[in-house]
């Protein structure tokens, strides 16, 4: 007997959740109308949480995201990945990436890329489920491949057009081929938040999971919320509960933790939140890109993870954050990516303020509006941008964080040539400015009226370099 036909007469055997093998899909009609806005039904069941003492973060910037934006070079690749392992900085914590193998290019990049021999991130790949693409894993010699199992009826019936138990035969074969290869098979369960979890995913993955056993090699399983419609809510019910998904994957298929990995999308602006929520509820792995660049809205974003983790944890080990900054500008130099400036963490203006109270509280102690030290953790310091509205106390502030002006150099707002550099932004306005004014238009000012500034900013300077 072949291991195909091993598989599709074990397929019939009870187990302790049957395979729903129905006629016709289950598309959740009432909570997925179409034709309305999505609705979250609850059954008010409260679930323990169940954080792993070990969770880490995943990348896919080079396959999910990569798809979302003009197709890197290798040497982008290259560089991207060795960004990466800057950023991880041997923490751990970025465990693992993912590359294609369908084009020259992208096998390029892997091999360069694996001639890095960087433990961190570890290299793995992605392809469909089927025989061709697993040659491509085989020729490459990698320890972990993802493999596209979609679960949802809307794909089972709706894409592949075949059955329930057709779909699980299907997966179980090239599972068992990864299995014989000694490869360790990392089925990404697509469209979860839209699947049936007692009638198809339950039982496919204890399947996989007694295959596993047998084999003596690890299964590990990615629940993809393809549409971004999880919800973190208490007593949400399935399907979209993140909650509820996590705990039948740790309890009804007995998975362990490290083997259960999150992959999320932001259609719903809750990539962040069901992520936390996956981990809080016993998954250890968030699969995320940088930038959250990925389909439509995007995956979750890699740098919101590390500062989840660093709360959830108390500390983010020896990872450099310093390094997300590095990233973005390379992104905006080099692949022309413009982040939203307004986004958290790397945006362009996440950390500057307008407001002129802000910047009176900022000029008193710059804790009172800043989210935590942004100079030393992410080494952006914060800004205040001067408009019609910053009074005295939003140009002092401006000076004090353009210059980097510490303790007894601080200029304050009482200061009589403050009162200089406010009447000319005043005038600039009362003149039909609309305009935020530049830092070089007020750097040339204060250069003017106060030119002791730049002295002790070349000492301010001398010093911090001295000190590294």
């Amino acid at each position: 007997m072949t291991n195909k036909d091993n598989i599709e007469s074990e397929i019939k055997i009870n187990y302790k959740y049957d395979l729903e093998n129905v006629s016709e899909a289950n598309l959740y009609r009432d909570i997925f109308p179409y034709t309305e806005i999505p609705k979250v039904t609850f059954n008010n069941e409260y679930l323990p949480m169940n954080l792993s003492d070990n969770i880490w973060i995943t990348d896919t910037t080079f396959r999910d995201g990569q798809q979302s934006m003009q197709p890197f070079t290798v040497p982008q690749m290259l560089k991207i990945y060795d960004y990466l392992h800057k950023l991880d900085n041997e923490s751990g914590i970025i465990k693992q990436t993912e590359f294609f193998l369908y084009t020259e290019k992208d096998r390029e990049a892997l091999e360069k890329c694996i001639a890095r021999g960087y433990k961190f991130p570890e290299i793995t790949t992605w392809i469909r489920a089927n025989a061709e693409d697993f040659k491509l894993v085989k020729e490459y010699g990698v320890k972990e491949t993802g493999i596209l199992m979609s679960c949802s009826d809307y794909h089972i019936f709706n894409k592949l057009n075949i059955t329930r138990e057709e779909a699980m035969k299907k997966y179980l074969i090239i599972a068992e081929e990864a299995f014989s290869n000694g490869i360790i098979p990392r089925c990404h369960l697509e469209d979860i938040t839209r699947a049936d979890l007692y009638g198809f995913v339950v039982p496919f993955v204890r399947k996989l999971m007694e295959m596993s056993k047998e084999a003596k090699i690890p299964v590990k399983i990615r629940a993809c919320d393809t549409l971004g419609l999880g919800v973190s809510y208490s007593g949400a019910a399935l399907p979209r509960s993140v909650q509820a998904i996590m705990n039948s994957f740790i309890n009804d298929c007995e998975l362990p933790s490290e083997l259960l990995e999150w992959h999320g999308h932001n259609d719903f602006y809750s990539v962040v939140s069901n992520a936390v929520t996956a981990w809080l509820y016993g998954a250890s792995s968030i699969n995320t890109t940088l930038f959250g660049i990925g389909e439509r809205t995007g995956n979750c974003p890699l740098e919101a993870m590390i500062i989840e983790y660093g709360q959830i944890k108390g500390n983010i080990k020896s990872m450099r954050p310093d390094i997300i900054t590095e990233i973005a500008e390379y992104f905006n130099e080099e692949l022309g990516y413009k982040v939203p400036p307004k986004t958290p963490f790397v945006g362009s203006e996440f950390n500057v303020t307008r407001a002129g109270i802000h910047a009176d509280g900022m000029l008193k102690n710059e804790e009172i509006y800043n989210i935590f030290d942004t100079e030393k953790i992410l080494a952006r310091p914060i800004i205040v941008a001067v408009n019609e509205y910053s009074g005295l106390a939003g140009i002092a502030a401006w000076i004090n964080t353009y210059f980097k002006l510490k303790g007894k150099n601080k200029i304050d707002k009482k200061d009589t040539r403050i009162h200089a550099v406010k009447e000319w932004v005043d005038e600039e306005y009362s003149n039909g400015r609309t305009t935020v004014i530049s830092n070089e238009e007020l750097e040339a000012v204060v250069r003017a009226l106060m030119p002791h500034i730049f002295d002790l900013n070349k000492k301010t300077e001398h010093v911090k370099k001295s000190n590294y």
